[in-house]
């Protein structure tokens, strides 16, 4: 992976400000449009084998791009590997597979490499206490790379309710390092059985506290998964995730049984914009789910009937 230079975001605007705005914007209707994203591509045979692959996501600085896969060259029921590149405009070299303590005989996925030479990923790999999950269902750990290119050994998140992890499945970790804190979103089922769209802040101990639903993005009855978010130039924020919902705000018709959606907030915490349905072109009629925005806000990546897509922003 690829080293990155840590970047602190600054938003000049105060939250008065931000709201006055917030609420002009939602007067005059959504200032946003999914037309901003082309045709989803299929990236090439390098990426995406005949085994399943999902969960893309790239570094900052755009020249790797880690993803999840269930290829014969692996060591448990879904690994972690990485492509690199030479520039943005080079293609994707043949993937690595992450070695150890990364990896494992159980399933490893949704990686999210941050600042710092750190890995955020799921995995639903034992203890030595037992031979189920410590939380329940799949977890989410985070490793720091060495400058030598070795892995820590994966620390677990705390157990609901510590931390973030519940008693069913965590899925896509997104952190954001904003002046006024950091946050984690992720999905959970938390204590239900439905998943729905969490945030966890980071305490002054180091550590992450327990997640709430972003009522905003989330539902009663469905499924909202995998959510990435990303901070915009203009000091506001925007989010991508998968929904089996019946599509509302301004919208393309749910299309299958899991479509990426679209949303904007000024402020991170609340007041996130109607999720917004990406339409045909990036979704199908297959589960389209674990989308990622690059840092630059150029690229879209998506894992679509077991296999990886890109779509490019105009």
């Amino acid at each position: 992976m690829q080293s990155v230079r840590k970047k602190g975001i600054q938003i000049v605007m105060t939250a008065v400000a931000a709201a006055a705005i917030w609420s002009s914007a939602q007067a005059a209707g959504p200032q946003h449009s999914s037309e901003g994203f082309g045709p989803a591509q299929k990236l090439s045979a390098v990426i995406n084998t005949d085994a399943p692959e999902g969960c893309p996501i790239e570094t900052a600085d755009g020249l790797s791009l880690m993803f999840a896969s269930a290829r014969a060259t692996g060591v448990g029921g879904n690994d972690i590997y990485v492509s690199d590149r030479d520039s943005l405009t080079s293609p994707w070299n043949t993937p690595a597979l992450l070695p150890a303590p990364i990896n494992s005989p159980s399933a490893d996925f949704c990686p999210t490499p941050v600042y710092g030479r750190s890995l955020f990923f799921v995995t639903d790999r034992p203890t030595n206490a037992g031979p189920t999950p410590p939380c329940g269902g799949g977890d989410i750990y985070l490793s720091r790379q060495s400058p030598s290119g070795g892995w820590s050994e994966p620390a677990m998140l705390a157990c609901y309710p510590n931390g973030p992890n519940f008693p069913g499945a965590e899925r896509s970790p997104s952190l954001v390092q904003t002046w006024f804190g950091t946050f984690l979103f992720y999905s959970s089922t938390g204590l239900g059985t439905n998943h729905d769209i969490y945030m966890s802040r980071l305490g002054r101990d180091g550590k992450f506290g327990p997640g709430e639903v972003v009522r905003d993005l989330s539902t009663s009855q469905y499924n909202e998964l995998m959510p990435n978010v990303r901070a915009r130039a203009d000091g506001s924020f925007e989010i991508v995730f998968s929904s089996d919902r019946p599509t509302w705000g301004r919208n393309q018709p749910a299309l299958g049984g899991q479509d990426i959606y679209y949303a904007r907030s000024w402020w991170l915490t609340g007041l996130w914009s109607a999720p917004v349905n990406l339409g045909r072109g990036i979704n199908t009629e297959f589960v389209d789910q674990r989308a990622t925005l690059s840092h630059d806000g150029k690229r879209l990546y998506f894992g679509s009937n077991n296999d990886l897509y890109v779509s490019e922003r105009r």
